[in-house]
């Protein structure tokens, strides 16, 4: 289904359940990877999740149809789990390296994330990053998104989000061989 056919049932009253409906099924698969790698515990992307689809229904009225739908939903998304992030750091004074100890412990815990050891190994290196470098590096890299779609998602200049992610990309490198 498009996202014109998706925005036309959302905006007729009769559809508008069954439109939200199509809309989770869409669109949570993809939502839930984008925050799964970047808070990494299964539970708190899920909960993440819930969030960003009752923000998305809550809000449907204030959509402006000036983006995608995804991108809209996405940029929800994005805000819900730097807010998540912020809010752990903060209800626990935890400085960066702390969360990133945390989440580092998590990932080496989880069932779903690759054991291969580079693969663990670019992941640890990850969570090393500032949340935001991550967020650009994640959705450059695994999302394969463009750095114009990025700059639309998070409302950031598409020069800024190059020299992040060229930053990321070093700071990666230097993680995984510090040699």
């Amino acid at each position: 289904m498009t996202d014109q056919e998706l925005i036309e049932k959302l905006s007729n009253e009769e559809s508008r359940n069954h439109g939200f409906n199509l809309l989770v099924r869409e669109y949570q698969e993809r939502i839930y990877w984008h925050i799964r790698k970047m808070v990494i515990d299964h539970d708190d992307s899920d909960d993440i999740v819930q969030d960003v689809f009752v923000k998305v229904w809550k809000n449907l009225d204030k959509f402006r149809k000036d983006s995608s739908l995804y991108t809209w939903i996405y940029r929800i998304a994005t805000n819900e789990c730097l807010n998540f992030l912020r809010k752990k750091r903060n209800k626990f004074f935890l400085p960066i390296n702390d969360v990133a100890n945390e989440l580092s412990d998590k990932l080496d815990n989880s069932s779903h994330i690759s054991g291969e050891e580079i693969q663990m190994k670019l992941q640890k290196a990850l969570l090393k990053l500032p949340d935001k470098q991550r967020l650009v590096f994640n959705m450059k890299y695994f999302d394969e998104m463009k750095f114009e779609e990025i700059s639309k998602i998070t409302k950031t200049s598409v020069g800024a989000l190059k020299a992040s992610y060229h930053l990321a990309v070093k700071k990666i490198e230097q993680n995984i061989n510090p040699y």
